[in-house]
C-alpha cells in the first residue's frame, strides 16, 4: 500500500512575459508548444513523475485554455490515483482570496490552505517554463539533511550572463554539492557572483507560509526571488544552495526560445528527448490521431525534427516542425521553429522564423535572414496568419496574431513590428 506522499510540487506556471511576446498572446509561457510534439511545462511534469513526486497543484492564471486543456487528466504522466494527481489552482475573488495574483509568492501565498490540506513535509516549488532534465530526490535529501528552511537549485552561470538572473553566494560547506547561501541578488547590474536561482526551491511548509504571510503584510511586491528569499537570510532561516551540473534551457525571450530549440539539433544534440523520456499528453491537438509524416520524392531534409501529420516536398534544413506542416515543392525552411498546422507555398523562404499555430507563407514570400544573412535575429509571427503572396519579411520582425490581409505591406522591413 503506497503511503500518503510527503512532498507536494507546486508548479508556478500562471503568467506571460513580454519577452516571449506574441508567442504568449493566448496562451501562458508554461504551455507555449517545444520540441515538435510537447509543451515547456512537460519538462517539469516529467520530472515530477521520473522522480515519484505525484502530488502535484499548477498555479494557473493567464489565459489558461490551453494549458488546462493539455494538462488533461494528468494521465499522460501518471499521476492518477488515490494518492496521486494534478490539481490546477485559478486565482479566485471573494470572501477567502482578494485578488488575481500579484506575482509568484502571492500564487502560492493564496494556496497555503491547500498546502495545509495536504499536510506536507516538503513543498516544493518549481517554474514551469525551464527546459532541464533533473531527478528532484537528491536535492531532497540534500534539503533534509541540512535541515534547511529553503534549499535553491543553482547553476552556475557566466559573470558576461548573470544580470539576468537571481543569483546566490554558496559557500564552500559541502563541497560540489552545495553549501549556505550567504548572499541573494535578484538581477543585480553587476553580479559580484554567479550561481543563478533554476526557480526549483525545497521549503519547509511552515517557514514557508510564515514568510508568505509577512511578505503580504508588509511588502509592496509579491515574488520569490525579489522578496521571499531575502526576507528568510535577513530573518537568519536556514537557507542552503543546491548545485546542479546538467543542462538548463532558458526560455524567457524570443532569441532564448528559438536557441533552446536548435539545441534539439546538430551532430551532438544538447537535448535529447528520448533519452530524457519527455512524456506528453498526446490527446491535445490531437497529435496521436495524425497520418504519417510524407516526404516526397524531390524533397530535401537536413538535420530536422518532423512530426506526424507533415507533408515535406520542399527543403527542411536544421528546423522543427510540427504535426500538420506542409512544405510545397520548391519552398525552404532553414534554422526555423513552425508550430502546427502551418504551410509553406511553393517558392517561398524562411530563414531563422518561429511561427504560431495556423500559418500560411504565399507563393513566393521571403521571410526571415535579410541584410545580415549570417547571423540574423528571429522573425516570430502569431497564430492564424496568412502571408502573402510574394511579400518580403525581413529579419527581427514581429508579426502579430490573426492580421487582416490588408495589414501585410509588400516588404517589411528589419525589426519592424505589425499589429
Amino acid at each position: 500500500m503506497k503511503l500518503k506522499p510527503k512532498v507536494l510540487a507546486m508548479i508556478l506556471a500562471g503568467g506571460r512575459v513580454d519577452e516571449l511576446n506574441v508567442l504568449t498572446y493566448y496562451r501562458p509561457k508554461s504551455a507555449v508548444p517545444f520540441g515538435g510534439f510537447a509543451r515547456v511545462i512537460d519538462f517539469p511534469l516529467t520530472n515530477l513523475m521520473r522522480s515519484g513526486l505525484e502530488q502535484v497543484a499548477i498555479l494557473s492564471q493567464f489565459r489558461s485554455f490551453s494549458l488546462i486543456n493539455h494538462i488533461g487528466s494528468g494521465a499522460a504522466w501518471d499521476m492518477i490515483g488515490r494518492y496521486r494527481g494534478i490539481s490546477i489552482l485559478p486565482p479566485s475573488t471573494g470572501h477567502a482570496s482578494s485578488s488575481w495574483y500579484r506575482g509568484s509568492a502571492d500564487s502560492v501565498y493564496q494556496n497555503t490552505d491547500f498546502i495545509r490540506y495536504h499536510d506536507p513535509e516538503v513543498v516544493l516549488v518549481l517554474s514551469g517554463d525551464h527546459v532541464y532534465q533533473m531527478d528532484y530526490q537528491p536535492m531532497l535529501d540534500y534539503h533534509r539533511a541540512k535541515d534547511a528552511d529553503l534549499t535553491i537549485a543553482c547553476l552556475e552561470m557566466p559573470l558576461a550572463r548573470a544580470h539576468r538572473f537571481g543569483l546566490a553566494e554558496i559557500d564552500a560547506e559541502d563541497g560540489e554539492t552545495g553549501g549556505r547561501v550567504l548572499r541573494y541578488k535578484e538581477k543585480p547590474v553587476h553580479p559580484k557572483f554567479n550561481w543563478a536561482s533554476m526557480t526549483i526551491f525545497c521549503f519547509k511548509p511552515q517557514a514557508l507560509i510564515e514568510t508568505l504571510g509577512i511578505n503580504a503584510r508588509e511588502d509592496n511586491s509579491f515574488e520569490f526571488g525579489k522578496d521571499i528569499i531575502p526576507r528568510m537570510i535577513a530573518d537568519q532561516r536556514r537557507v542552503y544552495g543546491y548545485k546542479f551540473r546538467g543542462y538548463w534551457g532558458y526560455t524567457r525571450t524570443i532569441e532564448e526560445y528559438w536557441q533552446t530549440s536548435m539545441d534539439l539539433l546538430g551532430p551532438s544534440p544538447k537535448i535529447d528527448l528520448e533519452e530524457w523520456g519527455l512524456r506528453t499528453n498526446l490527446e491535445h491537438r490531437g497529435i496521436r490521431d495524425y497520418q504519417p509524416l510524407k516526404i516526397g520524392g524531390r524533397a530535401q531534409v537536413k538535420d530536422s525534427l518532423i512530426y506526424n501529420g507533415c507533408v515535406i516536398e520542399g527543403t527542411v534544413e536544421h528546423s522543427i516542425l510540427f504535426p500538420g506542416v506542409h512544405v510545397q515543392p520548391g519552398a525552404v525552411v532553414r534554422d526555423s521553429v513552425l508550430f502546427f498546422n502551418n504551410r509553406v507555398e511553393a517558392g517561398a523562404k524562411l530563414t531563422k522564423v518561429v511561427s504560431d499555430v495556423n500559418t500560411s507563407f504565399g507563393l513566393g514570400a521571403t521571410v526571415g535572414g535579410g541584410p545580415a544573412e549570417d547571423q540574423p535575429e528571429v522573425t516570430v509571427l502569431g497564430w492564424d496568419n496568412q502571408v502573402p503572396a510574394g511579400a518580403v519579411i525581413a529579419s527581427d520582425c514581429t508579426i502579430y496574431p490573426h492580421l487582416k490581409p490588408e495589414k501585410f505591406k509588400r516588404e517589411i522591413k528589419n525589426g519592424e513590428i505589425i499589429r
